[in-house]
């Protein structure tokens, strides 16, 4: 199912659910002008097919005591691939790390991290950045004003 084609109802299917996971299927199937069983089949072949990932709640970060946004560029010593992987291993346990990329040129990695405060952000440094031997260079940035977040991805 890796070769899956998208048409016309499953696109419109993947963006309504983009937009509000949350819609009953008989709502959904209203919204993208299918019928219930049409609508719960396309949506069961686009999960099968690891189109559809998950779906999740989106909360508001500074209402649940993760207000601090940071940005993290890392520089490992060794880029051996094991050692790599070690270090995504690391950052995949650490519930503050929101994402996690490989990037190339420039940083190894760059982390998208989100804590209560500078405290926070202080401790999960030390425990990620400090006390990790292979990490030779950390570069932080904080966000001031958030103007786009978006999870929307153009089907």
């Amino acid at each position: 199912m890796d070769d899956l084609l998208l048409d016309d109802l499953d696109r419109r299917i993947l963006n309504a659910l983009q937009e509000d996971a949350s819609r009953t299927n008989n709502e959904l199937a209203e919204l993208v002008h299918a019928s219930p069983p049409t609508c719960l089949r396309r949506v069961k072949r686009l999960v099968d097919a690891g189109i559809i990932e998950r779906q999740v709640a989106l909360l508001a970060a500074d209402k649940v005591g993760a207000g601090l946004t940071a940005i993290v560029e890392i520089t490992l010593d060794h880029q051996a691939a094991e050692r790599m992987d070690e270090f995504e291993a690391l950052t995949a346990r650490e519930p503050a790390v929101m994402q996690c990329y490989r990037v190339s040129p420039g940083p190894d990695f760059v982390l998208v991290v989100q804590v209560a405060d500078m405290p926070a952000y202080h401790a999960l440094a030390h425990r990620l950045f400090a006390s990790h031997a292979n990490v030779r260079n950390v570069r932080s940035f904080f966000s001031i004003h958030r103007s786009k977040f978006e999870t929307r991805i153009a089907v």
